[in-house]
């Protein structure tokens, strides 16, 4: 199998957004300032930024921030690396329970899950690994879990154009367990169907026969 030339794709990820934070000639804010927010933050909670404990806390909040994000400075071009091949198979090709950690938009608490895809090629297949690096790129950002279920079945049905593509995203979301309503032990499941999935019923309950199983994050 021969990779495919990245110059033959079409990647689906170039909203005016995206462009923007990539063409940024360094961030809107420096680490010192990030630092100094989060300080404000804990001040305003009634701590003691200066004491022991806390001391570092503000250059470890924003380090982990910045990795809890990452996916902001990745592109599918660059993940890719290549691996896309010619290939005449036409069968469904599904790799299920790929672990997703993500943070909610409104919150900034984590979403912790689990995401299922499949897609049936169409002349064309992508590296095993590639799918559960597209799904972590997109996770490596704020979200909402109907968008990211969206961006995932984009991204394949953009570089592939294959038959059809299905995912599904089982999550469960700390701001609803955490805080507010309180609910721990709930799941959200979101889905995501093109092509021969969204329009061949007997070929979209094979791909949900493959995936059924008791949502478990361990």
């Amino acid at each position: 199998m021969n990779p495919q030339s990245s110059s033959d794709l079409v990647l689906p990820d170039s909203s005016e957004t995206f462009a923007a934070l990539k063409t940024q000639s360094k961030p809107p804010v420096s680490d010192a300032e990030m630092m100094q927010a989060v300080r404000t933050l804990l001040l305003g909670l009634g701590e003691d930024p200066d004491r022991e404990g806390l001391r570092d806390t503000p250059k470890r909040v924003v380090k982990a921030l910045k990795f809890l994000t990452q996916g902001y400075n990745q592109s599918l071009d660059e993940l890719l690396n290549g691996a896309v091949f010619h290939e005449n198979a036409n069968e469904m090709v599904l790799v299920r329970d790929i672990d997703l950690f993500s943070s909610c938009e409104h919150h900034i608490l984590p979403i912790l899950g689990r995401a299922h895809v499949a897609y049936i090629p169409n002349g064309k297949v992508i590296g095993l690994s590639k799918i559960a690096r597209i799904c972590e790129m997109y996770a490596r950002r704020l979200q909402v879990q109907e968008r990211l279920t969206s961006q995932i079945a984009d991204a394949l049905q953009g570089l592939l154009k294959p038959q059809g593509v299905a995912v599904v995203v089982e999550a469960s979301h700390m701001c609803m367990v955490m805080r507010g309503v309180q609910k721990p032990g709930s799941w959200t499941v979101t889905s995501a169907m093109k092509g021969v999935f969204a329009d061949d019923a007997k070929t979209r309950q094979e791909f949900m026969d493959l995936i059924r199983h008791s949502p478990k994050f361990n």
